[in-house]
């Protein structure tokens, strides 16, 4: 099954399309753009991969950060990224050693469905 991922570069490129083969665990997956043409992506280049709903997302919604009304399953998490960017939501678990780590957003009405965070591209990662 293709999922629909945008994935965030750390030098602020985005590439949106789909992906059979995303694995936290391997150094590399592979997106075919809405063009057809398929990409790899090297998971050290990457902030986070937002696995979403559409990929057009709507550039109007601001994403609620805060917990009240939320609905998750696992502990309650804030990441903040290297470049200030913060992300809310839940993680259902959580290993420190590991190089990323998936959260579920907060926020019902939120485009993404996941995020896989990946740790060297933040500042911190708290439970709150």
């Amino acid at each position: 099954m293709d999922n629909k991922v945008v994935a965030h570069l750390r030098d602020g490129r985005l590439i949106k399309g789909t992906t059979a083969n995303f694995s936290p665990t391997r150094e590399v997956f592979h997106v075919t753009l809405l063009d057809g043409e398929t990409v790899e992506v090297f998971l050290d280049q990457v902030k986070a991969v937002f696995f979403v709903k559409r990929l057009e997302g709507d550039r109007s919604y601001r994403e609620k950060k805060s917990f009240e009304g939320a609905r998750g399953v696992g502990r309650k998490v804030r990441c903040e990224f290297s470049d200030g960017e913060v992300l809310t939501g839940f993680v259902a678990a959580y290993y420190p050693t590991r190089a990323g780590v998936f959260i579920t957003p907060g926020d019902p009405k939120s485009n993404n469905e996941r995020i896989f965070v990946v740790k060297a591209a933040t500042k911190s990662i708290s439970f709150v």
